[in-house]
C-alpha cells in the first residue's frame, strides 16, 4: 500500500488554502456533510459543516497558515492527521492568530473514493518546554520499561 502521508499532508494544503482564498466550492468539496468542528475552549463549541462554511467565508477568516511536525495514522479508510498549526486569522475583525494543535479525521468515500475531512479539534497547544520530555518518558515503547500499576 502506499505511503498515507503525501497524499493526507496535500489534501491537508487544499484544504488551509481553500480557507486562506474563500473559495467555498474547493472547501466545501473537500469537507463532508457530516463535518464537525471541536474547538478546545471551555466550554468545548462545535460547528457543523454548514456553519463552518459559512463562517470559513465570512467571519472566521484565515490570512495564513504553517504546519509543524505532520503526523499521519493510516486506518484503511480513515486516516488521522495531526499537527502544530501556526495561523493568523480574525473573526469579526479580531485577531485570532496563534499556535495550535489541530487533529483531522479524514474519510475515503464509498463510491467516489475521494478523501473528505470529517472531523477538525482545533486547541491552544501547551507552549510549557518540560512537557514533550516528559511524556515522552511515559513511552514504554522507547524506554524499554514495562508498564508498573499503582498500589
Amino acid at each position: 500500500m502506499a505511503d498515507l502521508l503525501p497524499i493526507i499532508e496535500t489534501m491537508e494544503h487544499r484544504w488551509m488554502r481553500a480557507w486562506v482564498a474563500r473559495d467555498s466550492r474547493t472547501l466545501g468539496a473537500l469537507t463532508s456533510s457530516k463535518f464537525r468542528m471541536v474547538i478546545g475552549s471551555k466550554p468545548c463549541v462545535i460547528l457543523d459543516a454548514k456553519s463552518w462554511l459559512q463562517a470559513a467565508a465570512n467571519r472566521y477568516l484565515c490570512t495564513s497558515y504553517r504546519f509543524g511536525d505532520i503526523y499521519v495514522h493510516d486506518l484503511g479508510s480513515i486516516a488521522v492527521f495531526a499537527s502544530q498549526l501556526e495561523l493568523e486569522a480574525r473573526m469579526d475583525g479580531e485577531d485570532w492568530s496563534g499556535q495550535f494543535w489541530v487533529t483531522d479525521i479524514w474519510r475515503k468515500g464509498t463510491v467516489r473514493r475521494s478523501w473528505r475531512m470529517v472531523e477538525r479539534v482545533l486547541s491552544r497547544q501547551d507552549e510549557r518546554p518540560q512537557v514533550p520530555a516528559a511524556i515522552a518518558s511515559l513511552q514504554l515503547w522507547r524506554n524499554g520499561r514495562k508498564g508498573r500499576v499503582a498500589a
